[in-house]
């Protein structure tokens, strides 16, 4: 295969996921539009009293009315790398001295690997993008607006119990790389290094 073909492919690729890339925390997608994603904890609603269950419908309601751009929810579910888990009780154990501690991290790490033998621990994360839109637009600008609207959400947030925190830039792509590789990116994650290649050839 040519490298004309290898390369024509890859745009292919680009085009599918309709991401030109990422630049301070900042989604750049075609058409002068980018996107800024939160990650957000959860509230386990049914713990909740009644009482406050109605209170955090009200806090919602208010939240909900004073929201200046519309978002897009994201909840994800991914499988938990648990191989790094036990590698890392592993290590621990051949650097444990007493023999008592020993053998509890060695059965530890024995019903970790026989739980995952037969269940899949599951993880859920759960994402708030703000979007933002433009043309011709000075990008210091875009990510003032970008940034004032992340604030007005994450106080929202703030009041319904939930911590929010802004994702990276290499964060972001590497939530979209994980949707199409997770195989490939549970063996490979993204780095830094990656990232600054991604950026030279996307931007």
């Amino acid at each position: 295969m040519s490298i004309l073909q290898k390369s024509n492919r890859k745009l292919s690729s680009r085009r599918q996921i309709d991401i030109k890339g990422a630049r301070d925390n900042v989604l750049l997608l075609p058409g002068g539009r980018y996107r800024m994603i939160l990650q957000v904890s959860a509230v386990n609603f049914e713990l909740k009293s009644e009482a406050e269950q109605d209170a955090l419908i009200d806090t919602y309601q208010s939240f909900l009315n004073a929201l200046p751009c519309q978002l897009q929810v994201l909840v994800r579910i991914r499988e938990m790398d648990m191989d790094k888990y036990i590698e890392d009780f592993q290590a621990n154990l051949l650097g444990e001295p007493e023999p008592v501690y020993k053998a509890q991290i060695a059965n530890y790490v024995e019903f970790v690997s026989d739980l995952i033998t037969t269940n899949k621990i599951l993880a859920r994360h759960f994402y708030v993008i703000i979007p933002y839109s433009a043309q011709d637009q000075d990008f210091d600008l875009i990510k003032e607006q970008l940034n004032l609207s992340a604030d007005i959400v994450a106080k929202g947030l703030s009041r319904l119990g939930m911590q929010s925190r802004e994702l990276s830039s290499l964060e972001m792509l590497d939530l979209f790389y994980s949707f199409y590789n997770p195989k490939q990116a549970k063996r490979q994650p993204l780095l830094n290094q990656t990232f600054e290649l991604l950026g030279r050839s996307y931007l």
